[in-house]
């Protein structure tokens, strides 16, 4: 909803009344969640020249129309969508902060609910080609991909495959006569399986298969694959391609299998920049094949950021509900209060506004990361990669379970009402945990930064210099290998550091456990797999300390730069955050650190206090999101918090409604009800 448009919709009092307590300028933390002033009017011009165009509009709700429909109407839209873009692009605007909006922003989930069909081209064809195509392949391909002349997909998990790339069956074979790959699927196994888009929407893909040269397998490398003609879009010879049908969300993704029968591609279509094929079959391999994962990483940073985008939207649904919704007296003689009044319910929902705000720090954090690294790869420089791969790999992990387990607390927070598709609920924890899984399963995603850990455990024990973000470990390794527990101190940056003192606990303990296992004669491998809860344990553990940490930090600037009344709030958030997550931990802080008793009582009267001062702010906040209803797309979460109205409105538009009685009672009830039994 627009500022015009808030102007003349009636309110719903309760609400008006929330937003007359804050204690800071919701346009203040709009600004800072978006960025700035002019970022903030960017969103919001750009909300308006999609959201208001007559064509984004669908004459039914997307829940009524079937499979099918769902799938044509995405394309409709994405179309027009990207179209609208090409307009932008000719008038001179570079058109980048557009479409980071439509593929992962909250613009995008507003305008195709259930997920782009376009949306691999861009997040993963695209960087694809320019992480890892040489300058010649770029200049073939990169111009009519960005064009749109050809939509790709990238190819890589199988029927069989997934997270484990180096298990991938489908094989691209050199032939040095032709000077051709031949791609085949071996097995049912090995069908690529998930791609979106690849169903129906791409003609060309990304395939990562094994590569076969002078009888020697070489690992997994990508090719580029025609998939359908560019005229009929009808499949190629030997390509078998189709979709996998209906999901628990995200199904207008267009998520396909893809087989191969001999298929021959060009030697030039093997992207060569991180290993190639010479004209005889002679195989130069990478200066390192970690180089080949770039894309990967760049989607796992990208991840974190939908994260906090997808819980900001399911708080501001929860809190506007719970602002407006009255139940169950407190005090018996006087009138049901607004639910957002209980405790238990701000103990639900509070926690939930401060991770969204963690989130997109820690975000910010990690995409700075992630340009510096990139920047250094380019020269060459490797030396920090493993240090964002781990750090990558955590956070997706810990970002994606902790956000879908929080868009389900705010949809049973809302009671029934949260469980009707009109809440907007439903499709947001599709959305969620969809990203618990894709880009790496969440629990081997944490047992590789747990390699990654154990490797600076064993440089910490010989005094070797650690990487910033596990320099806690050598910080802490000589009190940990003693067993000495350090005091609690009960500010952030002791939370923060009580914290590292349990991840460095716990990565000593699994570090200990897989060499102990090993000099009983187990295997390496072995012996990580039977340490592996404990490897994932302190994975989980480092990855959730950073997390605080990227919090303050950040916060610490911010303070510099917003008002001190929203300084204020924003403080309040990152503290509880910090304090919910120390009660949550309490397991671990007190196997690995001096925690009283009385420590633990102050922590819980500091959450109390906390949700205290939250509360009056609580609308405010979510106001300051600045999600505009035609994103939201929630009849509980709507600005105006007429909740009841658009619930009613809602119901009127199922098919069902459209006529007083359905034909199923002349053709079944009515022969079943008369009949003698």
């Amino acid at each position: 909803m627009t500022s015009q448009e808030r102007k003349n919709v009636k309110i719903n009092p309760d609400i008006q009344n929330e937003r007359r307590k804050c204690t800071f300028l919701i346009e203040d933390f709009a600004e800072f969640w978006n960025g700035g002033k002019e970022k903030l009017a960017e969103k919001r011009w750009r909300e308006d020249y999609f959201l208001n165009d007559p064509q984004m509009k669908s004459e039914v709700p997307m829940e009524y129309l079937s499979h099918k429909e769902k799938y044509e109407e995405a394309i409709r839209k994405s179309t027009i969508s990207f179209r609208k873009i090409r307009e932008l692009r000719s008038q001179g605007k570079d058109g980048i902060d557009d479409y980071m909006a439509l593929l992962s922003g909250n613009l995008g989930s507003g305008l195709t609910p259930d997920g782009n069909p376009f949306g691999l081209h861009y997040v993963m064809f695209l960087p694809t080609l320019m992480g890892q195509a040489t300058p010649e392949q770029q200049a073939e391909w990169m111009g009519r991909a960005w064009a749109c002349n050809i939509i790709g997909t990238y190819a890589q998990t199988e029927l069989g495959h997934g997270t484990f790339i180096r298990g991938l069956e489908t094989t691209a074979t050199y032939d040095p006569k032709t000077q051709e790959f031949i791609l085949n699927s071996p097995t049912l196994t090995s069908y690529k399986w998930w791609p979106g888009g690849l169903a129906h929407t791409a003609n060309y893909a990304v395939v990562v298969a094994q590569l076969y040269t002078k009888g020697q397998n070489y690992g997994i490398f990508p090719f580029i694959v025609q998939l359908r003609d560019e005229e009929t879009h009808m499949p190629m010879p030997g390509i078998k391609v189709g979709e996998i049908g209906a999901k628990l969300g995200m199904n207008t993704v267009n998520n396909g299998f893809l087989g191969f029968e001999n298929v021959r591609i060009p030697r030039k279509n093997m992207l060569m920049k991180n290993g190639k094929v010479l004209e005889d079959g002679t195989f130069i391999k990478a200066p390192s094949s970690v180089l080949t994962y770039g894309t990967m990483m760049f989607v796992r940073v990208v991840i974190v950021r939908d994260m906090a985008n997808y819980l900001s939207k399911a708080v501001t649904i929860a809190v506007r509900y719970s602002a407006v919704r009255r139940q169950s007296p407190i005090n018996p003689e006087e009138r049901e209060p607004q639910i957002i009044d209980h405790v238990t319910q701000q103990l639900k929902l509070f926690p939930q506004i401060a991770k969204s705000v963690v989130f997109r720090m820690t975000a910010d954090h990690l995409w700075n990361l992630y340009n510096q690294v990139t920047t250094e790869l380019d020269k060459g420089d490797l030396e920090r990669l493993p240090e964002l791969h781990g750090m990558a790999c955590c956070l997706k992990a810990i970002t994606t379970s902790d956000a879908a387990a929080a868009v389900e607390i705010c949809r049973l927070a809302c009671g029934g009402h949260g469980y009707m598709s009109c809440s907007s609920f439903p499709i947001t924890y599709g959305l969620t945990t969809a990203a618990c899984t894709y880009e790496g399963e969440n629990t081997v995603l944490l047992l590789q930064t747990a390699r990654y850990l154990m490797k600076s455990w064993a440089s910490a024990k010989v005094g070797e210099p650690l990487a910033p973000t596990v320099a806690y470990l050598g910080r802490n390794y000589k009190s940990t290998v003693q067993g000495i527990r350090p005091k609690w101190e009960g500010s952030i940056p002791g939370i923060i550091s009580a914290f590292q003192t349990c991840a460095a606990g716990k990565v000593k303990i699994a570090f200990d456990h897989v060499e102990k296992r090993k000099s009983e004669g187990i295997s390496h491998e072995n012996a990580t797999n039977l340490t592996s809860i404990e490897l994932a344990a302190a994975a989980d553990a480092h990855g959730r300390s950073f997390l605080i940490q990227a919090g303050y930090e950040s916060l610490q600037e911010v303070l510099k730069q917003v008002p001190p009344a929203l300084g204020k709030v924003l403080q309040d958030l990152i503290t509880l955050y910090a304090v919910d997550a120390a009660l949550r931990a309490l397991g671990d802080l007190l196997r690995f650190v001096s925690i009283s008793e009385e420590d633990i009582q102050k922590l819980q009267t500091t959450l109390e206090t906390l949700l205290t001062n939250i509360r009056p702010n609580a609308v405010g906040i979510v106001d300051g999101f600045d999600i505009p209803d035609g994103i939201l797309q929630s009849a509980l979460g709507a600005y105006d918090g007429n909740v009841y109205e658009r619930i009613f409105a809602e119901a009127m538009k199922s098919p069902l409604n459209k006529e007083p009685v359905n034909k199923s009672f002349q053709l079944y009830m009515k022969p079943f009800l008369k009949s003698n039994l």
